[in-house]
């Protein structure tokens, strides 16, 4: 039976996820009575050898605050804590899936090593863009690096081999993931919500406008004339019906369809569509640069 199926199937059981004010979420999580450890190892029972939906509920239930309690160590990460809290229930539902009441245990204990991997997985997806730990000793150094540091300084020579030998990485690892939790993600295009020291910084500065090349805007300005010069001289060249008829179908500002010009002409709308297609014909002949690809 998967986690999901057990929530699914018993709707009291998604209370698992705080939703609305975290505040009453806390408050009413704390309000669930601690089951004695009687208590515990009868539900244990009755969900793991009869898959009692209502026991592992009463299981879940009766451990939400503990979550709540390991979920605000990670207050430090910026990330939100009903998130962090929704990850580690996700861990309880684990651990009350695979406990095992004959190993003697409470399952408080054991469900411990399940909510911190869930939290621990988030933290690792969401804190930066970027993943800063993918190998089990860089994860490692995340999670205990930030606590290690006795302040905001860079880590001296002699500190650097001491959070080496008590974590058993190498120096060098421990370097490389200090740049790491320093560094900080940018947005390649600045947002109005961006300071102005990060915006400086974006990514987007540095690349070159479409419009910047001098040479390239004077090549569009000269092309632009002289197909302006060149529409005029060929438009000239058309009798007035058929000058007036591209007007008013092409350049005016407030086109007008083919039955209004029909209409003013007292011709059937398909003549004036004859009239506008030899009209065009003839402009494009006209034009030296009808085929320039610009």
């Amino acid at each position: 039976m998967s986690v999901s199926s057990l929530a699914l199937k018993n709707p009291a059981l998604v209370l698992a996820g705080p939703v609305g004010s975290l505040d009453a979420y806390i408050e009413r999580v704390s309000s669930v009575p601690v089951l004695t450890r009687e208590q515990e190892l009868a539900l244990a029972r009755r969900f793991r050898e009869h898959e009692d939906l209502d026991a592992a509920r009463q299981l879940v239930l009766s451990h939400l605050r503990f979550v709540v309690h390991i979920a605000r160590g990670y207050a430090g990460y910026g990330l939100p804590a009903a998130d962090l809290i929704q990850e580690g229930n996700i861990g309880l539902m684990k651990a009350v899936k695979r406990f095992d009441p004959g190993l003697g245990v409470r399952l408080v204990s054991f469900a411990v090593h399940w909510i911190r991997a869930e939290i621990h997985e988030f933290v690792i997806r969401n804190w930066r863009m970027v993943r800063v730990a993918t190998t089990k000793a860089q994860r490692k150094l995340f999670f205990n690096l930030r606590r290690m540091k006795r302040n905001l300084a860079w880590l001296s020579d002699e500190e650097t081999h001491a959070v080496a030998s008590e974590l058993g990485v190498e120096p060098r690892e421990v370097r490389e993931m200090e740049q790491r939790l320093s560094a900080r993600d940018l947005a390649f295009d600045p947002t109005p919500e961006t300071d102005e020291e990060d915006g400086a910084w974006s990514p987007a500065h540095y690349l070159p406008a479409p419009e910047a090349d001098p040479a390239v805007a004077l090549e569009q300005e000269e092309w632009d004339g002289a197909v302006s010069e060149q529409l005029v001289q060929a438009l000239g060249k058309l009798d007035e019906r058929s000058r007036h008829i591209v007007n008013a179908r092409w350049l005016a500002a407030n086109k007008r369809t083919l039955q209004e010009l029909a209409d003013e002409y007292g011709v059937s709308a398909e003549r004036i569509r004859q009239i506008e297609a030899n009209a065009l014909k003839k402009l494009k002949g006209a034009l030296p640069f009808s085929g320039h690809d610009g």
